[in-house]
């Protein structure tokens, strides 16, 4: 993990070899499993920065639109909710599209910790954000927040609120989201919150449309993996032999992307071999969905204690604002 400091100017720093060496790990791991997978958070490379930022401006996926419309409809009662909160800690910030609007409406902030896997894309926000707002220190992180974070002092001296938009904690298997909510829990503290995006339970169609879009930038996004391992492990994928494929599944409340294999065939990736059967899929997206009294149960069992929840207007996406007083289940 590294962390840069500023306010007003972003510096660049170098990375060592671990997220090379992560990546490769879990995709030999993840190829050499019976179901085949390789855990989402590996899109997002510059090209899968971009494409997932071209996704959320496409018509059929509703998440990035709705979720925009309650912080720009509800900013100033978040704020209003929020006194004395210092710090404002967001996992997997990407984009600063929707932090640009939490950051105007809560004009008490001192401190901003960005932390993302992409340091391409963490540098260049921050410095975007540094411009925009002088008076707010900056501290990004380049990290992998699936894991343990430790926050500097700079940031630990405040008392804080993790951001995590985006639905995210869908991407989870539930006891994952549980023990990813129980780690934020020992970010922020007893005193912190925890302001959170969710994805609503609904018709299967609209979530199918959401995430195999007709102009294929989701396809795009997905095969753009393969095309990552082929450049950065050395791998051979041959990307017209595989294909995007989405599924919808109703017991799980949740969407499933894959990349399926459209023929019999050998890839090769770090002098190792992997056998594909036509039809055969790599799994590489969970997106469950919930109802908000679901996701009030999973929060409270981490330890939060629900204080207000929002939906747009349409009722298609949930915000919810916890706090870090709840008692573990």
């Amino acid at each position: 993990m590294t962390m840069l400091t500023l306010k007003g100017s972003v510096g660049a720093e170098a990375i060592d070899g671990t997220e090379h060496a992560g990546f490769l790990a879990a995709v030999l791991d993840g190829l050499s499993r019976r179901q085949k997978a390789i855990p989402s958070r590996f899109f997002y490379n510059k090209r899968g920065s971009e494409l997932f930022e071209e996704i959320t401006r496409l018509e059929e996926y509703y998440p990035t639109r709705a979720e925009l419309e309650i912080y720009e409809t509800y900013g100033a009662e978040i704020a209003l909710l929020t006194p004395r909160i210092g710090a404002l800690v967001e996992f997997g910030s990407g984009s600063s599209r929707k932090i640009r609007t939490l950051l105007k409406a809560m004009q008490g902030l001192k401190l901003y910790a960005p932390i993302d896997i992409s340091e391409a894309m963490l540098a260049a926000e921050a410095q975007a954000l540094a411009a925009d707002f002088p008076d707010l220190e900056i501290v990004p992180i380049h990290a992998d927040f699936v894991g343990e974070v430790v926050l500097p002092a700079a940031v630990a001296r405040y008392q804080r609120m993790a951001f995590f938009p985006g639905s995210t904690i869908g991407n989870f298997q539930p006891h994952e989201a549980l023990q990813f909510l129980e780690r934020v829990h020992g970010v922020v503290g007893q005193e912190g919150m925890l302001l959170i995006g969710v994805d609503l339970k609904k018709e299967a169609a609209a979530l199918l449309r959401a995430y195999d879009d007709a102009s294929g930038v989701t396809a795009a996004f997905n095969l753009n993996l393969l095309h990552r391992i082929n450049g950065e492990l050395g791998g051979d994928f041959d990307l017209s032999a595989f294909a995007h494929h989405v599924r919808y599944d109703e017991e799980r409340g949740r969407i499933e992307m894959h990349i399926k294999s459209l023929t019999a065939q050998r890839v090769r990736i770090a002098g190792r071999s992997f056998d594909f059967a036509s039809g055969e899929t790599i799994h590489t997206e969970n997106s469950h969905k919930f109802t908000i009294a679901e996701f009030h149960l999973l929060a409270r069992a981490a330890g939060f204690e629900p204080l207000h929840t929002w939906t747009d207007a349409k009722g298609l996406f949930s915000v919810h604002l916890l706090t870090g007083e709840g008692q573990a289940i």
